[in-house]
C-alpha cells in the first residue's frame, strides 16, 4: 500500500503544468474501439485509471503502445468482446462506458457492473434507461448485463438526469448507427462530454450540439483513425491546484489551463477573495477553447461564501467541492458547502476535523465550514480520488506531520502529484508497504 508522509506548513512557490484530463481520456480511449484504424492521442495522464482502461482495451483485442511520455497508440482491428476483464470492470466506475463503446461495434456486450469511487449510490439507472429507448435489450442477471442491440429507427430521448457517463455512453453506441438520427435531450455539456465529440468528429462521426445539453448524432458506417487528438487539460486538477495556492497564500504559476471550462468555480474563487490572473493566453487546439496561465498572489486574505454547491455544466462542479472546502478552513467566516449529487461524499470532513478543522455537517450533502482554523498533522484516510488530492492539501498547510492513505486512490486521478508538489517545495515522501 501507498502512503504519503507530508510535513506541512512548508514555503510553495514555482509553476505547476496541468495534466491532461482524466475525465476526458477514460471515455476516448474507451472510444478507439469504435473503429479498426490506428488512434494516436496526446496529452494522456499518466494515471492509474488510465492503466486500467489499457487493461481493459488490451482484455478485448487492442494494441496499445506509449509513444512517448504522455503519447499513446491504440489499434483495435479485431473485437473481442467476450474476452472483457471482468475484475478490471469491477474496479473502475469508467468501465461502464465498454457498454456504449462495445454495442457500438460489435452490438452485444456482457458486462459486470463497474466498481470505483465510493462516494454513495451510484446507479446504473439513467444508463440502462437510455438505453432501452435506443432499442437495445437489457439483461440483469444479479449485477452481470447482458445488452444486445435490437432494431432501432431514429431516437429522440430525454436524459433522466445530467449524467456525464450515460451521456456518452448513448453517443457511444450511437455515432455507428449508420442512417440513423439521435437526439439527446437534457445530455450532459461536461468538458469531457465536449472532448469526446470532438474526437469522434476527428474520426468522421457526425455530432452537432456540442457543448449544450441537445447533442444530434447522425450515424455513419464507418470510423476513421487520427494521427494525433490532444486531450483536453484537466478542469479539476486546475481547480485543486487553485485552492492549494490560496489556502497555501503562495504564488503559484498554473501553466496550460483551460480557463473557459472553469469559468463558475474561478468566480467563486474570486468570490473567496482568491487573487489571480490569466497570463500567456492562447488558442487551444483547433481554437475550440482557450489555453492560460493562472498566476497566484501571495498572503491574500480569505473570504467565506455564502454558499457555493455544484450544478450541470457550466456549473460548479462536484469534484472542486472537496479542494474548495479545504480553502474556506482557512477563510475568516462561515461557508455552506452543498453537495446534492453524493450522499457519501461527506466522509473527508471527519479526517478535516481530526487536523482541527471546524466542519459541521448539516446533512449527508450540506456542511457548514468556519473558519479560519490552524490545522495539525494526522494521520488520514482517503476514500476516493478527490478526497486524496483534498486531504493532501490539508496536510501542506498543517503544523506537522501526516500521512495519507492509500496513496493509490490520489495516483488514480492525479498524475505523480507528490513529485509535482515537492517541485514546488512541499515535503512529501512516498512510502511503499506490503
Amino acid at each position: 500500500m501507498t502512503t504519503f508522509r507530508i510535513i506541512g506548513q512548508q514555503p510553495l512557490h514555482g509553476a505547476i503544468t496541468v495534466a491532461g484530463s482524466k475525465n476526458a481520456a477514460t471515455p476516448i480511449l474507451m472510444a478507439t474501439v469504435l473503429t479498426a484504424a490506428s488512434c494516436h492521442l496526446k496529452n494522456v495522464p499518466r494515471i492509474e485509471d488510465v492503466y486500467r482502461v489499457v487493461e481493459l482495451l488490451q482484455s478485448v483485442g487492442a494494441t496499445v503502445t506509449w509513444s512517448g511520455e504522455h503519447e499513446l497508440n491504440v489499434e483495435v482491428k479485431t473485437i473481442e468482446p467476450d474476452t472483457l476483464a471482468a475484475e478490471t470492470v469491477r474496479r473502475l466506475r469508467s468501465s461502464v462506458l465498454l457498454m456504449g463503446a462495445l454495442l457500438g461495434r460489435a452490438g452485444r456486450v456482457r458486462i459486470p457492473g463497474p466498481g470505483g469511487d465510493q462516494i454513495g449510490a451510484r446507479p446504473l439507472d439513467a444508463h440502462l434507461l437510455a438505453f432501452r429507448e435506443l432499442g437495445i435489450v437489457v439483461e440483469d442477471e444479479g449485477g452481470m448485463y447482458t445488452l444486445t442491440q435490437g432494431r432501432r429507427g431514429d431516437v429522440s430521448l430525454t436524459m433522466p438526469e445530467f449524467s456525464v457517463t450515460a451521456t456518452e455512453n448513448v453517443i457511444l453506441a450511437s455515432v455507428l448507427a449508420v442512417g440513423k438520427r439521435t437526439t439527446i435531450f437534457c445530455a450532459a455539456a461536461d468538458p469531457s462530454v465536449q472532448d469526446l465529440c470532438w474526437f469522434l468528429q476527428g474520426l468522421g462521426a457526425e455530432i452537432s450540439g456540442i457543448g449544450t445539453h441537445t447533442l444530434t448524432i447522425e450515424g455513419v458506417r464507418e470510423l476513421v483513425g487520427t494521427t494525433g487528438y490532444t486531450i483536453i487539460p484537466d478542469p479539476v486538477e486546475t481547480g485543486t491546484f487553485l485552492a492549494l495556492a490560496a489556502a497555501a497564500r503562495a504564488e503559484l504559476r498554473i501553466i496550460g489551463a483551460a480557463p473557459d471550462f472553469l469559468m463558475a468555480e474561478l468566480q467563486k474563487f474570486r468570490e473567496a477573495n482568491v487573487s489571480f490572473e490569466l497570463a500567456n493566453q492562447r488558442n487551444g487546439p483547433e481554437g475550440r477553447y482557450r489555453l492560460a496561465d493562472i498566476v497566484t498572489q501571495r498572503g491574500i486574505p480569505l473570504r467565506p461564501v455564502r454558499s457555493i454547491h455544484n450544478m450541470p455544466y457550466p456549473g460548479v462542479s462536484a469534484d472542486v467541492l472537496q479542494p474548495f472546502a479545504v480553502m474556506l478552513t482557512q477563510a475568516n467566516g462561515t461557508s455552506l458547502v452543498h453537495d446534492w449529487m453524493y450522499e457519501g461524499r461527506l466522509k473527508y470532513v471527519e479526517e478535516l476535523n481530526k487536523m482541527g478543522a471546524d466542519i459541521f455537517i448539516a446533512d449527508p450533502h450540506r456542511i457548514l465550514v468556519n473558519g479560519p482554523s490552524n490545522l495539525f498533522g494526522a494521520t488520514i484516510a482517503s476514500y476516493d480520488i478527490r478526497t486524496g488530492a483534498a486531504l493532501l492539501i490539508a496536510a501542506l498547510m498543517a503544523e506537522g506531520i501526516s500521512t495519507i492513505a492509500p496513496g493509490y486512490q490520489v495516483d488514480r486521478g492525479y498524475e505523480r502529484l507528490d513529485e509535482r508538489l515537492r517541485a514546488l517545495g512541499a515535503v512529501i515522501e512516498r512510502l511503499e508497504t506490503s
